[in-house]
């Protein structure tokens, strides 16, 4: 495979093709012992100046993500809303600890996450789709023949619900523990939507009654080492097109967020999980509450294994609309979101693929 620096018979297609045809992903690309990245993965100029300190924002940020204690959510309530609403308003991210979601069940997930990802590449390549309609797939960059450069990382792609998934579809080395941590992630969800809800000054079932914990998909992603981390990218700076998603990340690190500081670590903290609001929940709160740009960072250590659940009805055909939620807006409060399906959402969000703008200034209503 062709490396940075080909020259003018580079074909940037043809190796793109290539590589996608291997169906091994970058996992595949680690195995084969390359020390040079392909030419594709490497950031053009004008993204090497994007803010790219390593680690912590500015000198000196004083900047952290919240960590929330759900435990207290049959205790002082009103205190538990307000930190969730403050999180959800200022930063668009925070950490929540005993949520209720047992460890050995966390362990078990990240285990299953890496060791799918780490199959002969024969039995892991029957999974590898690029079919949209597909529930189960794995794949290595969705937005691989759209974007500008290629990320270093590999995901295995299940639809979860809202119509149940025929367990057989999974593939058997993660297929118990995919189903434990799926119900038991969907309690959650319900539990940070109530909280949400109470937020914005709703009733606890409101965003619930929208469907927003009806679907949920798992991302069971997976970032090997990079032999040149500095020169790619594990994702490309991105907000999620869901209305919300639950993190469970493993100890090595790399995630960060775009604060008013810079890029910020959000660091590995034992035993929690990572919440972030997503395109579509920025959009029905009409923009209450923030859908934060975050990436990750390509490392020499490796692999980095995450299990993201996105919490949307993906691929799944309902004709509801979402837009900015009435009993939010007055005059002093007008729209500024225009409504849109969920379908509408997902392809114009896929379309243009990671290039580093939201999808949400697509449907912003001009005044």
């Amino acid at each position: 495979m062709d490396v940075a620096g080909a020259g003018e018979n580079y074909d940037r297609l043809q190796e793109l093709k290539s590589f996608d045809d291997s169906k091994a992903g970058v996992k595949g690309l680690v195995d084969s012992g390359v020390n040079k990245l392909p030419r594709f993965f490497i950031r053009p100029p004008e993204d090497l100046g994007d803010g790219d300190q390593l680690s912590g924002g500015k000198p000196g940020a004083q900047f952290m993500v919240p960590v929330i204690d759900l435990g207290r959510v049959a205790g002082d309530r009103a205190d538990l809303v307000s930190e969730v609403r403050r999180a959800a308003e200022a930063v668009g991210f925070f950490q929540v600890v005993n949520h209720g979601i047992p460890v050995k069940v966390l362990e078990e997930t990240l285990v299953a996450a890496r060791e799918f990802h780490e199959l002969a590449q024969e039995v892991k390549g029957e999974y590898y789709s690029r079919e949209v309609m597909k529930k189960v797939k794995y794949g290595s960059n969705f937005d691989l023949y759209q974007s500008k450069y290629a990320n270093w990382r590999d995901t295995l792609f299940c639809v979860m619900g809202p119509e149940p998934l025929d367990p057989q579809a999974l593939p058997p080395i993660c297929r118990d523990v995919t189903m434990e941590y799926s119900k038991q992630v969907h309690v959650l969800g319900k539990v940070l939507f109530g909280l949400l809800s109470e937020a914005l000054g709703l009733n606890p079932d409101h965003l619930e009654g929208m469907d927003c914990a009806k679907g949920h998909s798992i991302l069971f992603h997976y970032y090997p080492a990079c032999p040149e981390p500095e020169l790619t990218m594990g994702t490309t700076r991105h907000s999620d097109p869901d209305f919300l998603t639950i993190l469970l990340q493993d100890h090595i690190g790399g995630l960060q967020v775009l604060s008013h500081n810079g890029w910020v670590d959000v660091p590995p903290v034992p035993e929690a999980l990572v919440v972030n609001i997503g395109d579509l929940l920025q959009l029905i709160s009409n923009g209450r509450f923030k859908s934060v740009e975050h990436r990750v960072l390509a490392n020499r250590i490796g692999p980095r294994v995450s299990v993201a659940c996105f919490f949307t009805l993906h691929l799944y055909p309902t004709a509801r609309m979402y837009g900015p939620i009435k009993e939010l807006l007055s005059e002093d409060n007008p729209p500024v979101y225009r409504e849109t399906s969920l379908k509408d959402f997902i392809a114009y969000y896929d379309g243009k693929g990671l290039d580093g703008n939201s999808a949400l200034n697509h449907f912003m209503i001009t005044q």
